[in-house]
């Protein structure tokens, strides 16, 4: 099961202390996966891959513009938070998720299930998504579609050929500790766009950002829908991580309610604890990979992390 809050605006130091107190919990296994829904003030983060020079603005203007910049440990470069982005943090243990066909979920193929889950919100307002190789996040545009469309939702989007360059609607990072995940996504829908002119988003010159509202009237969405609140859009996006997950998603009243409910049931996940004492660790990047331990065993070699 999959539970989720809608917090509203939420300072980011805030966030911070709410995922790792969420985190403490579900390592606990007092909460079951939990999905946390929100928007930020303005704000600057900077993964551990980021590089300072990507901040293109000095220290005094971010501060004349109410700009605070974190240094955190999810994977990625630098990246902006704002009013009009859905951001979302889902706590969840990947050891109670599996992958479409059988196996247990790794971070790799967490990612490409948030990067399906936006696709498909994407899609659900008439704007077409999808992937680049190589680049985690979501994108519009494309060649050879007027209006910057692309392919079908959960497709890879095809080569510019030098056409207009593929536009960013959401970013992704994550941190995984002890099989916990903590950071995630941040999707523009009515996001003021020149804030992302003080960065370089994600260290990507050549690709710039867009948001659902732009795209809407970018690819010429056929009698559009007015967009609903923020919230309502979490809403949809809390059902389409259930539907990618193939998990039962369940509204929080808040965060009040959440905590009562930990303190009152101690043991609630319905699946067993991992058979091994110590949970296990993956690298702390956003698109890593671990080989298995039988393997390691086999090949007659220590075990070590390798990175995608």
């Amino acid at each position: 099961m999959i539970q989720y809050l809608y917090l509203g605006r939420v300072d980011y130091g805030e966030a911070l202390r709410l995922q790792a107190e969420v985190a403490g919990l579900l390592a606990e296994r007092r909460v079951q996966n939990v999905l946390l829904l929100l928007e930020h003030p303005p704000v600057l983060t900077l993964g551990r891959n980021a590089h300072r020079s990507n901040i293109l603005a000095s220290d005094e203007l971010l501060k004349q513009r109410g700009i605070t910049v974190h240094e955190i440990n999810r994977g990625g470069d630098v990246t902006y938070h704002g009013p009009g982005q859905l951001v979302g943090y889902p706590v969840f243990d990947l050891r109670s998720l599996h992958r479409s066909g059988s196996g247990r979920m790794g971070p790799v193929d967490f990612v490409r299930g948030m990067e399906e889950a936006l696709i498909r919100l994407c899609g659900g307002f008439g704007v077409r998504a999808g992937r680049i190789a190589g680049l985690t996040g979501v994108w519009c545009g494309g060649a050879g579609s007027a209006g910057g469309g692309t392919s079908d939702a959960g497709g890879l989007l095809e080569e510019s050929g030098g056409a207009e360059p593929e536009r960013k609607i959401a970013a992704i990072g994550i941190h995984v500790a002890r099989g916990i995940t903590s950071h995630g996504f941040a999707f523009n829908v009515t996001t003021d766009l020149s804030d992302f002119e003080l960065i370089i988003p994600c260290g990507i010159a050549d690709h710039p950002v867009t948001s659902l509202e732009k795209e809407i009237q970018r690819q010429k969405v056929r009698n559009p829908q007015a967009l609903p609140a923020l919230e309502a859009i979490a809403d949809q996006a809390a059902r389409n991580f259930g539907q990618v997950f193939g998990e039962q998603v369940l509204a929080v009243e808040s965060l009040a309610a959440l905590r009562a409910q930990a303190a009152a049931s101690p043991l609630i996940l319905s699946q067993p604890p991992p058979q091994s004492s110590v949970p296990a660790q993956f690298p702390a990047e956003d698109t890593p990979l671990q080989v298995p331990p039988e393997v390691e065993r086999l090949r007659g070699r220590a075990e070590r992390p390798v990175r995608a």
